[in-house]
């Protein structure tokens, strides 16, 4: 097997300067790296990550705890997540916690165990487990898409999130200017920020309609497309049902079309409809859905470069940064198909700091 004096030696450098080639510690002249990694694969040299990482004590790894990877949403948050830690030389260990805070508590443990330099974490509605478990051993971490506050303290961990409450507001004063007066949300998991978030922009949406708040148009669909049937089902059942309804993620989208085709209602014919999560296939529906489109893979590679930023300076103040959503407009809301019409549509006003990341 070959060794790193092996490499040097055909390279006609020395030990150091393969090392710097290798992790990327020091600069160095472009001929003079392209030898090495010429030798490097003449000689089919691979690194000892395990000898490194007791020499560095890290190991260069990134534990990734995701519940729902099934979900499009986060599969495309991995595959960013994936892509920065792969550029920056790193592996990744993931988990799914299954949005379970015994379970998430237990899989943190077992990435911290396997030695990961530091963690990023979609955390469950009840993380009481896991921040004690992270704050305990003093687990750089950075939670993504979901936020963890201390009252009163602001936050305690790095994080990653798209806007939610200003995107959902669009969503419904979109609705009202069509004319609507009876507007329901299919909201997440309660506990979570980005359910609340939603809420928030719903009723602030409300508002900016000038339409009152009703409480019985408000349901939830538990993040997941059968929950979300189940609650489109009840709002549908109302005496007054709404005329148009607003959807919080991708699953639960799924999760209403199925509820009013059961009770043989068209969309946009009978009822509007706008969701929150754009994905790959949205365009292909027809009526193709108006939707907020997050930053899926900006989010995931932010997340990584938050999380070596927190390894190089482990001392800084926490943040959190905020991603800009982008408004889709397509026909599900009601809205004629216009002949060149752009299916991405612009940033909203009040996200513009946010294209630049809003840290909190």
């Amino acid at each position: 097997m070959a060794t790193m004096a092996d490499v040097a030696r055909s390279a006609g450098v020395s030990v150091a300067t393969v090392s710097h080639v290798l992790n990327g510690t020091r600069p160095v002249l472009p001929h003079t790296r392209q030898a090495v990694l010429d030798a490097v694969e003449d000689l089919g040299y691979t690194t000892n990550t395990l000898a490194r990482s007791l020499v560095t004590a890290r190991t260069r790894s990134i534990g990734l705890a995701v519940s729902a990877i099934s979900n499009p949403y986060f599969t495309e948050i991995l595959q960013g997540v994936e892509a920065a830690a792969l550029e920056h030389g790193y592996s990744l260990l993931i988990a799914d916690p299954h949005d379970d805070p015994e379970h998430e508590r237990k899989v943190v443990q077992l990435l911290h165990e396997r030695r990961v330099d530091g963690m990023i974490v979609a955390p469950s509605a009840n993380p009481r487990g896991l921040l004690a478990y992270l704050g305990r051993h003093d687990v750089p971490a950075v939670f993504l898409d979901r936020l963890v506050d201390a009252p009163g303290s602001g936050p305690r961990f790095d994080q990653v999130c798209s806007d939610n409450a200003e995107p959902t507001s669009r969503l419904v004063t979109h609705l009202a200017g069509l004319g609507h007066r009876r507007i329901g949300l299919v909201a997440g998991r309660p506990g979570l920020s980005t359910t609340s978030e939603r809420i928030t922009g719903y009723r602030t949406g409300l508002a900016f309609g000038g339409l009152p708040y009703d409480e019985r148009l408000l349901v939830h669909g538990d993040s997941e497309s059968a929950g979300a049937e189940q609650a489109t089902a009840a709002l549908l059942s109302l005496a007054v049902p709404p005329t148009a309804l607003v959807t919080g993620n991708n699953a639960m989208t799924i999760g209403a079309l199925r509820a009013l085709r059961a009770h043989g209602l068209s969309v946009p014919g009978d009822i509007a409809l706008c969701c929150f999560d754009d994905f790959a296939w949205a365009d292909l529906f027809s009526p193709r859905l108006t939707a907020v489109a997050q930053p899926s893979r900006d989010i995931g590679a932010q997340a990584v470069r938050v999380l070596l930023e927190r390894l190089a300076e482990p001392g800084r103040p926490a943040r959190t940064v905020r991603l800009p959503c982008t408004f889709v407009h397509r026909t599900s809301c009601g809205c004629p198909e216009e002949p060149g019409q752009s299916v991405r549509g612009e940033q909203p006003e009040q996200s513009a700091q946010s294209e630049r990341g809003t840290v909190a």
